[in-house]
């Protein structure tokens, strides 16, 4: 129980403005109050050609609604995204343990209908956010299930709000606790995009949101045609990650971050990657997941010029 904390209350904030591109919640309705959002003015983001621009939630929800899509390969995994698209348009992530159930990033779009599958399915115990670009309408999210919502102390400052549901964690790697007790739920936070940017591991699944970029290379499918024909294996030198200090600016990671994210990943065992959209997911198998983790490290960073750095000398077990 978290005291002195207002109760979800739709009627409260849906006229609070929200910014278009991002989709980060302000505590205000007021638009002189609120002319810009921080992080869409931050390097790693931008404010459209056509300048800066609020909605709301009660607009959103006028014309908008959750869609929720199981992970085609395993079912403890739902997505959910809303349609049409509300700002940068990312998924999050259901996840069912016996424990309970854990929401992986955030959307923008809270309603009663998406309410009521969760609470039919449990509701939350906890919300794990990968990073600024996704806080979102976390508080309302903590608010309406009466959950926890984490989120790393690197990374705090970007909150545009503040409540008793979110806990702020400095571990570089942790057990995510339900109801005080281990879920079996692994949270690694590698920096880089943002520095507390992180993962999740569950089941052998790691969902990467934007600390591993997926790129169209590491979802070609090598393995047949169009046809179902048997083709060649998947040429060399193909990346299936790229690693980002800005995506949509196209600003890369250096070869000394990427070195401190293999650090820590490289402890794990993995046979897929899931992204921050529907349809980034790669599917293998444990050793070549981490094979091409490692890869599209090296190729990055022999393709910035960095052929004789110590993570060109990393190889697998």
């Amino acid at each position: 129980m978290v005291h002195d904390e207002p109760v979800y209350d739709p009627k409260r904030t849906g006229s609070w403005l929200i910014c278009t591109a991002c989709g980060t919640q302000f505590p205000t309705a007021d638009r002189k109050e609120r002319t810009t959002c921080p992080i869409c003015d931050d390097m790693r983001q931008f404010t459209p050609p056509t300048g800066q621009a609020f909605t709301t939630l009660d607009e959103i929800r006028s014309y908008a609604k959750n869609v929720w899509t199981p992970f085609p390969c395993d079912d403890r995994f739902v997505s959910i995204v809303t349609e049409p698209k509300v700002a940068i348009g990312q998924r999050a992530v259901l996840i069912k343990t016996p424990r309970g159930n854990v929401l992986w990033d955030c959307i923008t779009l809270i309603d009663d209908d998406t309410i009521e599958k969760i609470k039919a399915l449990g509701g939350l115990k906890a919300i794990m956010i990968s990073h600024p670009h996704y806080y979102t309408t976390n508080i309302e999210w903590a608010r309406a299930f009466g959950c926890p919502v984490y989120i790393t102390s690197e990374d705090e400052g970007w909150r545009q709000q503040t409540s008793g549901h979110q806990i702020v964690f400095e571990e570089a790697e942790f057990d995510l606790p339900i109801d005080g007790a281990p879920s079996g739920i692994q949270v690694l936070r590698l920096g880089g995009h943002f520095p507390g940017s992180c993962v999740l591991l569950h089941g052998g699944r790691l969902l990467v949101a934007d600390t591993l970029v997926t790129t169209p290379s590491g979802l070609g499918g090598w393995d047949a045609d169009a046809a179902g024909a048997a083709r060649a294996a998947r040429p060399p030198g193909m990346n299936s990650y790229a690693f980002m200090w800005s995506i949509p600016n196209m600003v890369p990671l250096d070869p000394d971050t990427m070195r401190r994210m293999w650090d820590i990943l490289k402890k794990y065992e993995f046979g897929s990657t899931h992204g921050a959209f529907l349809n980034t997911d790669i599917v293998k198998t444990a050793p070549e997941m981490k094979r091409r983790v490692l890869e599209s490290m090296q190729i990055q960073t022999a393709f910035m010029g960095f052929k004789g750095h110590a993570l060109m000398e990393e190889k697998l077990d």
